[in-house]
């Protein structure tokens, strides 16, 4: 993909100061890094990992007029920055206001991977970045979401409770009358047990497996396109998960071969391809004649 991109990029470099810029703008970052692109290059995406390992996409769509015009931007983060824009910027500058953006934010995703690990979590697939709220199964059809404030997850989150049990009523009471226990310096979960009085249903056992996705972390779609050049693998759903259980995030074994062949510490024996995680950075191995690992 990445060959047939630069390929495409400087034919149409040839054609117009705007498709000059944008091309030497995507080397400036690196095509590594380069996650869609569409054919006028007014639409394209990053993948950028932080410092934890996640990876994040942020979508830029560019005007005609670019650099003079500043771009839009859009990305899986609770909240966007305030972009700072001239007409000397470029996209490599976007990306390093990204990448602090995302620092900023790493004690709000590790409060909510906490939660998404210890917890029984009603919804078990993989949320969004952007999501700063979480449900939690209390059982007897009880729940209690959280809301965790991204500017400063280690206040006291907002809390509501749900369901007609009595617990529900109860807890609610507690968690009212000890509000003020709320320590920042500690711990989130020891926390909620401080103000409730109790521990909160852990995941049960047999929830563990239900965060694999249906969905590809690469081409984002359920199943391959219907192309006979794909042969057995056409139209079928993904077929490789990431081991790591934290993550665990589904991918077709065809998309990621071809992420991994785009990136330049991806090691190759015999017909296996052994590289990272896009999304946490774990060792994946995956066979590029698409068959199952």
């Amino acid at each position: 993909m990445e060959r047939i991109e630069q390929s495409r990029c400087r034919e149409l470099a040839n054609s117009s100061s705007f498709y000059r810029t944008v091309y030497s703008e995507i080397e400036e970052v690196g095509w590594e890094h380069l996650g869609r692109l569409n054919g006028d290059l007014e639409f394209l995406s990053f993948r950028v990992s932080d410092k934890k390992g996640r990876v994040h996409c942020m979508e830029i769509k560019l005007d005609k007029n670019y650099p003079s015009s500043p771009p839009s931007i859009s990305m899986d983060v609770p909240y966007i920055f305030n972009l700072k824009w001239s007409t000397n910027s470029r996209l490599k500058d976007l990306l390093k206001q990204f990448r602090e953006h995302l620092e900023k934010l790493q004690e709000f995703w590790i409060i909510l991977d906490e939660i998404d690990k210890s917890l029984w979590i009603v919804d078990t697939k993989q949320p969004s970045r952007a999501n700063a709220c979480r449900q939690i199964n209390l059982g007897n059809g009880c729940f209690i979401m959280f809301s965790i404030h991204a500017n400063d997850p280690r206040s006291l989150p907002e809390c509501r409770f749900m369901g007609s049990d009595p617990t529900v009523n109860s807890l609610r009471k507690t968690w009212q009358r000890n509000s003020k226990r709320w320590n920042k310096d500690k711990p989130f979960l020891e926390n909620v047990v401080n103000l409730l009085e109790t521990q909160l249903p852990r995941r049960p056992i047999d929830h563990q497996n239900d965060d694999q996705q249906v969905e590809c972390g690469i081409c984002y779609a359920q199943g391959l396109p219907v192309d006979d050049e794909l042969g057995a693998m056409s139209g079928s759903g993904t077929d490789y998960s990431c081991d790591n259980i934290s993550c665990s995030r589904a991918f077709h074994s065809i998309c990621l071969g071809d992420w991994l062949r785009s990136i330049t510490t991806t090691r190759q024996s015999y017909d296996v391809l052994f590289g990272n995680c896009p999304y946490c950075s774990e060792p994946v191995a995956v066979r590029i004649n698409n068959a199952k690992r």
